[in-house]
């Protein structure tokens, strides 16, 4: 099992108050909701299988 890295990460507020309400509607934490857009983009990138 891999082990998660806690880094700090700057954001403007509007943009973490519309991923925060994106979670919300998603039923997601504002971290789980962060870790699935940057799963979604390694994906669609081919940088992740």
């Amino acid at each position: 099992m891999s082990k998660k890295k806690a880094f700090v990460l700057r954001v403007a507020p509007e943009m973490m108050e519309a991923v925060e309400k994106w979670a919300s509607d998603e039923f997601r934490s504002t971290n789980g909701q962060l870790e699935w857009i940057i799963n979604k983009a390694l994906k669609e990138s081919g940088r992740k299988k």
